[in-house]
């Protein structure tokens, strides 16, 4: 009978621990930049240079200029991080970087890592910056494999799978990156829009970028994930 009352006992923990929520964290305090610290080369020769990542109205502001990123100080491995966004004047160019490494690997600037774009009309490409992914229908969405690459002067974009995904200019938007193991989903205001696997990737830190417009966050979530089983949605 005790042999019999323990097995439950255990049985039933597991259970409790296979079915308990993952727990969500912000990435962002809504206060300052704890948990991040910025690259931006400008800064090396010019310490004077203003920072173009500040907190504004409890929202992360990345101003766009100088160039450069904010990267957590923290490797993430299987997660969905979850982001609400907006261009609130002139659209232009952001990104955020998963599984980022090596600092300024590419044009003396990028962090090695897979970029989910949020360029206006562009949210949710990959491009590859030292790292690879592949997804279907390579060559539609790439361009012509010998050309492609990850480096220099190669064809690093692959294009999302959807138009209009988007909210108009100054609304904001939703996206969702998950990363487990080898596989990055990526969806718009609850659109899949892209699906890529094989990255050369599975775990880094996570970057938001300064690339020309100014962009507001009002949410930067991250959510463990322990099974593939727990993803969400679906194709």
């Amino acid at each position: 009978m005790k042999i019999s009352l323990l097995s439950l006992l255990i049985l039933m923990a597991a259970w409790s621990c296979k079915n308990s929520a993952p727990e969500t964290q912000p990435l962002f305090n809504g206060t300052d930049l704890t948990g991040w610290h910025v690259d931006v080369p400008a800064m090396d020769e010019n310490p004077d240079t203003i920072n173009p990542f500040i907190v504004r109205n409890n929202m992360l502001v990345s101003l766009g200029t100088p160039a450069g990123h904010l990267i957590t100080d923290s490797v993430y491995q299987n997660y969905r991080l979850e982001a609400a966004y907006r261009f609130a004047g002139k659209p232009g160019n952001c990104g955020v970087l998963v599984h980022a490494s090596t600092p300024r690997a590419l044009y003396k600037m990028f962090p090695k890592s897979l970029e989910v774009q949020m360029m206006h009309e562009n949210a949710g490409d990959f491009w590859c910056i030292v790292e690879d992914i592949t997804v279907a229908n390579m060559e539609k969405r790439r361009g012509p494999k010998e050309e492609w690459g990850i480096t220099e002067g190669k064809k690093r974009r692959i294009l999302n799978l959807t138009d209009g995904s988007e909210n108009p200019v100054g609304e904001w938007n939703n996206m969702v990156i998950e990363c487990v193991n080898d596989e990055i989903k990526v969806w718009v205001n609850g659109e899949l829009v892209n699906h890529g696997y094989n990255c050369t990737a599975t775990k880094g830190q996570i970057a938001v970028q300064a690339e020309g417009s100014e962009v507001e966050f009002r949410k930067l979530e991250l959510t463990p994930i322990s099974e593939i089983s727990d993803s969400v949605g679906s194709e």
